[in-house]
């Protein structure tokens, strides 16, 4: 098939010798997976877990935060994080939207790092390949997941107004922060520390920021945290189903290639999630009699964050002890630290987003650091002669430096995310009146969930047909229950 003239800038081909087509194949589909990870996987997840009067407002959260974090990244986003070197800790800004550079081969970082002589370069330059377009697009849905993952922490309260101002600026002045220091060129990437696929620059941010972001939005209405059922069960499985599979694009294409290192990482991603899973229900059926769907989702949750920053560097049975600890060390943080800490009670995190991705994030980032395989590491890593602890010489530094890292993110993050929300609040109300909170979606949106009146919401005669008195008949009561 020819080329129409001028379809190309300067008649690049449409297959130019450098383009794999099977790893730009995948790196298309990887994005994709996790594209669904979000839309639609976490705005059902979002709809259904909460209690009914919320969960249009928690599915719109996510459907807004993913839309803003797209057209955010292409017009500075994506080059903050991965473009030319500013700081140490960040790029300079610029559109990625140039036909030239999108259709141009993808490279990282795009700043060559010499050593202190100036002429020996340390981490050579990656060109995967693929367009530039892939690798945009790729990160774009790794920014937006860990947006959405963030807003868990405050469903049910924070107003919405202030959400669509957080979004952008969270963006831009902490995400690209830890992608750049870890992926993009930044101290933290030639130093050798290992964030394979984001245990630190997506679950450890997100889980540290919606903590930090909870605390200054303030608590839910007591009546909502003492009582909030998901609104559908089954409907609740089918969103975390869909980020259980969307992880194996989440995983299996940050190596950039459909080479050895992508299935790897994706077996390692099932075994991890399934084992933390199972650990997560026994222990629930040892101390509290019985499963839990929403223990066994969480449990699911805890092994896919904790074997995020090492899956594929690790080997398989490296990934079963992940899920073991993934399954165990963040239910009992959630389930038995936090009911004996004061602090933890006082900050309404509403999803336990602390729990399922920070520490999960944490724990899977020092366990890299243990359990890095040497031969792995080099296919994957910038910097050479890198492995785990348990790997003996080197490895012990290489642990010393995934500590370092964690507290550079906890440190940023919680600093950041509190100064940009004291700006906002400057304008706006973080949180929603206690009218709104009372009533939920009908009084924030305007719209309800079901087509049912009860729990919370504002009846209104004209709205929903009623020309009696103010208050419905007696025998609509029947329907007043949390679906």
């Amino acid at each position: 098939m020819s080329v129409p003239p001028g379809a190309y800038q300067e008649d690049l081909p449409a297959v130019p010798p450098w383009l794999n087509k099977g790893d730009n194949a995948w790196q298309m589909t990887a994005a994709t997976l996790v594209g669904l990870q979000s839309m639609p996987g976490l705005v059902i997840l979002y709809a259904s877990i909460v209690k009914k009067k919320w969960a249009v407002n928690s599915a719109f959260m996510a459907l807004y935060a993913f839309a803003a974090v797209l057209i955010c990244w292409v017009l500075v986003g994506y080059r903050i994080a991965f473009g030319d070197k500013l700081l140490p800790f960040w790029a300079k800004g610029a559109p990625a939207l140039g036909q030239k550079y999108l259709t141009g081969r993808a490279r990282m970082p795009e700043t060559t790092h010499y050593y202190s002589d100036g002429t020996t370069i340390e981490s050579p330059m990656h060109e995967p390949f693929y367009p530039m377009a892939a690798h945009v697009y790729f990160h774009f849905t790794f920014a937006a997941i860990t947006m959405i993952l963030l807003a868990g922490s405050v469903l049910a309260r924070m107003n919405i107004k202030a959400w669509m101002a957080f979004v952008p600026l969270w963006l831009i002045f902490c995400y690209t922060v830890g992608a750049f220091s870890l992926w993009g060129g930044g101290f933290l990437y030639h130093w050798g520390v290992i964030d394979y696929s984001g245990g630190y620059v997506i679950h450890l941010s997100a889980g540290i920021s919606g903590f930090t972001a909870a605390y200054w939005v303030g608590p839910r209405l007591k009546s909502d945290r003492e009582r909030f059922p998901p609104n559908n069960v089954l409907l609740m499985l089918a969103g975390a189903g869909l980020l259980w599979m969307g992880w194996s694009g989440f995983n299996g294409g940050a190596p950039n290639a459909a080479n050895v290192a992508a299935p790897l990482a994706v077996l390692n991603t099932n075994i991890s999630a399934a084992t933390s899973l199972l650990v997560w229900t026994t222990l629930d059926v040892f101390y509290f009699g019985k499963p839990s769907v929403i223990g066994a989702i969480q449990g699911m949750m805890t092994g896919l964050a904790c074997v995020t920053p090492g899956a594929g560097v690790v080997q398989a049975w490296a990934a079963i002890v992940m899920g073991i600890l993934a399954g165990s060390i963040p239910w009992y943080s959630m389930m038995i630290l936090h009911k004996k800490s004061t602090f933890l009670q006082q900050v309404d995190d509403t999803l336990a987003v602390f729990h399922t991705h920070a520490v999960a994030g944490l724990l899977g980032g020092l366990l890299t650091g243990l359990l890095a395989e040497p031969s792995l590491c080099n296919i994957v890593l910038p910097v050479t002669n890198t492995k785990g602890a348990f790997y003996g010489g080197v490895g012990g530094i290489l642990f010393v430096k995934q500590i370092v890292a964690a507290l550079f993110i906890i440190g940023w993050n919680i600093v950041a995310t509190t100064l940009i929300l004291l700006a906002i609040r400057l304008f706006i109300p973080l949180r929603m009146s206690d009218e709104q909170l009372k009533i939920g979606d009908d009084a924030v949106h305007g719209e309800e969930a079901y087509a049912l009146w009860g729990d919370g919401e504002k009846y209104d005669p004209e709205r929903h047909g009623w020309q009696g008195p103010t208050s419905p008949p007696q025998t609509t009561t029947v329907l007043t229950f949390d679906l």
